[in-house]
């Protein structure tokens, strides 16, 4: 089983008006677009009344290489989502209200394949990784970094330019 170590931890909230259907398809193409698999582990969608409330997992994995691995796990809760009528660009458009939190955790994973699994290898595996590539994973981990703030910055603009609309 591959050791993670925990690199990477934020989140995106918004209250007000977004496209729920465009925003998921942006934040899945993006991903995807980074090299990433992406597996969606919950989705869950409650009615309440006139509005709705939606859970969705991510769990988000690219190999680096036989050894290193990243996994980035993304979780969305959307609270009190209901269709609204704004004007965008002189039209009537329908979208979405809400709150929106989307929190993204990344882990920097070693051993991926489980190659170093028993007590003898395990011990070894802690030397590798502490002496002899304690700077490739220090670099490694600084790719994670940047990867998943560039991530979140794209669904910031998005999430911007999506909200601008005229009253």
């Amino acid at each position: 089983m591959a050791e993670k170590d925990s690199v990477y931890k934020g989140k995106i909230k918004q209250s007000g008006i977004f496209n729920f259907k465009d925003f998921y398809e942006f934040l899945y193409v993006t991903i995807v677009d980074f090299g990433y698999d992406l597996h969606e582990a919950r989705y869950l969608e409650k009615t309440k009344g006139d509005s709705k409330e939606v859970e969705i997992g991510w769990v988000a994995t690219s190999d680096l290489s036989n050894y290193f691995g990243i996994e980035i796990k993304i979780d969305w809760i959307i609270l009190g989502m209901k269709k609204v009528q704004v004007k965008k660009n002189g039209q009537e458009v329908s979208m979405d209200s809400g709150t929106l939190e989307v929190t993204f955790s990344a882990s920097l994973m070693k051993d991926v394949n489980g190659e170093w699994e028993n007590m003898f290898f395990k011990r070894l595996r802690e030397i590798y990784d502490k002496y002899i590539i304690k700077e490739r994973i220090k670099g490694y981990e600084d790719r994670v970094f940047e990867e998943v703030s560039e991530f979140i910055e794209q669904a910031k603009s998005f999430l911007t330019l999506e909200g601008l609309h005229d009253f």
